[in-house]
């Protein structure tokens, strides 16, 4: 992110700001329009949600006053206010996206569905797409990434989420040559692969979260997801199925991350791991071949060798989204995105004993959630990617608690987009 400030204070100086639009003013999309209201060169033009009064909180809270907001419902009404220095709030998704004027568009809604029609909308309208929206990007980012690249504008996932974050310690080792061999983010959350809406409610309310959100954190679904995001940005993959998710803390994390017979967890090196104990911050193993730069990483206090650990204690989740914004804009330059063909699937498990002719419900639900899984093994047994079930998903027949959903046991919505374009996916890449 270097010297993204004087680019910004140079836009600022011209009389140029970069217009966003960010769909979702949950907890994210709140923190997100007031981070980029401190900032230079950039503006949260247009904010969308399905509840107006959660997008007219984001800008109150943001220090506007009620006559700067303006609410639309049509694109020109949207295009217009925006002529005239308002800042717009809209239900209407599309106008994120089809709006002129707006630069890029930010998609904060964690929902897959309407990340996979977001994302479409903004590459159909030649503009760029930040997704904090790790859930769509695991399904079909593949496809998004190669569609963004032939209408020449870019697709990218967000910094300040864990895999930018952990992105961006991958790519200062690998620039100085030295071997990446895990890569890894916190825990802070025990895991409970049964918890529901209900069993996490008093929890939720107390946070001041979503029930659905939190529950998604504590069965482990995000963990997955954004380390799958991880996977399919770096090549690495899951040691095993779900990852070994050791207890510890930073300082062990080297001795921890090693081979088996070198006294590690570790069946082979190129992997994507979290850790309870170390949470919210991210962390890759390195070494290297060369005597002369070990001598200097055990004189700089990296340890003994021949695996150390560069650890960032933080990540600023949607306060740093902006950052990719403005890269994406200014420097046509993404923070994440995927290789290629998925490396790695969030695959559904079952929470618990399901019957056939019941409706799943997808992330953060009753019924299902995902552990990471390499993408030939998910392949090979026909499982089910988690970001494709939503409430019309029908089981066709009997699942136990635990058993992965494979393909042949739902009846799927084929009205849904991002299962279209899955398919597709599936078929090109």
């Amino acid at each position: 992110m270097l010297g993204l400030n004087e680019k910004l204070m140079k836009l600022e100086g011209q009389g140029k700001k970069i217009h966003a639009s960010i769909v979702g003013a949950g907890q994210m999309g709140k923190g997100m329009v007031s981070q980029m209201m401190l900032m230079k060169g950039i503006i949260p033009a247009l904010v969308v949600d399905i509840k107006i009064e959660h997008a007219i909180k984001a800008y109150e809270n943001a220090g506007l006053s009620k006559d700067e907001i303006k609410f639309v419902e049509s694109l020109e009404k949207a295009q217009y206010w925006m002529e005239m220095g308002k800042y717009v709030v809209t239900d209407n998704v599309e106008i994120a996206a089809k709006a002129e004027g707006l630069d890029v568009v930010i998609e904060a809604t964690g929902v897959p569905e309407v990340g996979a029609r977001v994302a479409m909308d903004a590459i159909g309208s030649k503009k760029h797409i930040v997704m904090l929206n790790v859930e769509t990007d695991i399904v079909i980012g593949p496809l998004l990434k190669k569609l963004a690249d032939n209408a020449d504008v870019v697709y990218t996932g967000s910094a300040g989420d864990e895999p930018g974050a952990v992105k961006e310690l991958y790519d200062f080792a690998d620039a100085l040559g030295f071997e990446v061999r895990v890569i890894g983010k916190g825990k802070n959350n025990k895991l409970d692969y049964g918890c529901n809406p209900d069993t996490v409610l008093e929890e939720a309310n107390r946070r001041g979260v979503s029930p659905k959100m939190l529950t998604a954190f504590k069965d482990g679904t995000k963990t997955m997801v954004e380390m799958t995001a991880m996977s399919n940005a770096t090549g690495f993959v899951a040691d095993i199925r779900g990852g070994h998710g050791p207890s510890a803390n930073v300082a062990v994390l080297p001795e921890i991350f090693r081979l088996k017979e070198e006294g590690g967890i570790l069946r082979q090196y190129g992997v994507v791991d979290y850790v309870n104990g170390v949470a919210p911050g991210v962390f890759v193993i390195v070494t290297s071949r060369l005597p002369e730069v070990n001598r200097e990483m055990q004189y700089l206090s990296m340890g003994p060798g021949p695996n150390y650990v560069l650890y960032r204690p933080y990540h600023l989740c949607s306060l740093e989204t902006p950052l990719s914004a403005v890269k994406a804009v200014l420097d046509h330059q993404s923070t994440i995105v995927p290789l290629g063909a998925p490396v790695s699937e969030t695959i559904a498990i079952a929470k618990k004993d399901l019957k056939a002719g019941q409706y799943l419900d997808g992330i953060g639900g009753y019924t299902v959630y995902g552990t990471i899984e390499s993408a030939i093994r998910a392949k090979e047994c026909g499982a089910l990617p988690l970001g494709l079930i939503n409430q019309k998903s029908l089981l066709k027949q009997d699942v136990k608690k635990g058993e992965i959903i494979t393909y042949d046991m739902v009846a799927l919505d084929q009205d849904s987009l991002i299962l279209q374009l899955r398919k597709l996916q599936d078929r090109l890449l």
